[in-house]
């Protein structure tokens, strides 16, 4: 694409460009520093163009809530695309052979999901209530709670590339693990990663990057008001055992294979911790909180704190939940 092109595409986006846009507003930390670039798109075909028209060595992170995700204090070097304002559409779906049930929009948060599940009398939504963030970040990530996961209900997903190009794929083209979800490549030897890893603390521009759009979620036939009850017994859940009052982004590490991280990490005297204005949660130890003025390097050095004692105590490596990126 040459320059000309490049700017007459610019030209027709429709959704709302923001130069050093403190990325603090936008995370549920609220710590971190600003992206160099943020865009608001206004619908999917907005943002399908916005992709065409961005360099091909840009570097980009799709977020919703930003509830997985911590921007270091020097900020972000890249370009921000928020899905929560346009792609939050929640209705019906009937396919036929490629599945139903519940068609959601990568911005839209899980537990409204849960919430028009229930009301339909669609049951296996129930868990999506207790995930605070969007269904985009709980497809990258197969989230769950309550005993359930994400890719369980999948019946297919939309995606959109670095180019532009929209596909609908099915669960069988992801490895689909505990907090894990990497699409393959044709042919099904090496696999594609697609957006960063959570511990990559960079953006690195790839032919291959892809984003979800959408999904299609296949429920059964249920009882709204059992499906209703359900989601108030995990809210209450909630409630009771995670900080929510305080600004956090939910579960910092994965829990190991037959173990809890939160077990581990109170169990090397890190519960009540604090490290400037953040602190490891004395209600839930896998919990880190911001109370008030914490910046970034407080949160992340909280984190390695954690990694680094739980290694040295029980030998075993805490892999995150939530993803680190941008400069210190």
């Amino acid at each position: 694409m040459n320059m000309a092109d490049a700017s007459d595409q610019a030209a027709s986006l429709r959704g709302e460009l923001k130069r050093s846009e403190p990325m603090a507003r936008h995370v549920s930390w609220r710590a971190g520093g600003a992206a160099r670039t943020a865009y608001f798109p206004a619908d999917v075909d907005d943002l399908v163009a916005f992709l065409r028209a961005l360099p091909a060595d840009e570097p980009v992170l799709m977020t919703g809530l930003g509830s997985n995700l911590l921007v270091r204090d020097g900020g972000l070097r890249g370009t921000v695309v928020f899905t929560q304002r346009a792609l939050r559409e929640v209705r019906l779906d009937h396919l036929g052979v490629l599945g139903g049930g519940v068609y959601a929009e990568a911005g839209a948060a899980s537990p409204k999901v849960a919430r028009f599940a229930a009301l339909n009398d669609l049951a296996g939504a129930e868990f999506l209530a207790g995930i605070p963030g969007t269904v985009g970040g709980a497809l990258a990530m197969n989230a769950g709670c309550y005993g359930g996961e994400t890719w369980n209900i999948v019946a297919h997903v939309h995606t959109v590339d670095r180019a532009g190009k929209r596909r609908v794929r099915t669960p069988d083209e992801y490895e689909i693990d505990y907090r894990s979800v990497v699409r393959r490549e044709a042919g099904g030897g090496r696999r594609d990663q697609g957006e960063s890893a959570p511990h990559s603390s960079l953006l690195t521009p790839s032919r291959r990057e892809e984003w979800f759009l959408a999904a299609v979620f296949n429920l059964k036939r249920g009882s709204g008001a059992e499906s209703r009850a359900k989601i108030t017994d995990l809210l209450k859940w909630r409630i009771a055992a995670q900080p929510l009052n305080e600004p956090n982004a939910g579960s910092v590490f994965r829990n190991p294979q037959g173990d809890y991280a939160a077990r581990l990490i109170e169990a090397c005297g890190l519960k009540g911790r604090a490290s400037g204005g953040a602190m490891i949660s004395d209600k839930h130890a896998n919990f880190i909180v911001n109370r008030g003025a914490a910046r970034a390097a407080d949160i992340e050095a909280l984190i390695l704190l954690a990694e680094r004692s739980v290694q040295e105590k029980f030998g075993i490596a805490l892999e995150r939940e939530v993803r680190i990126v941008g400069e210190a």
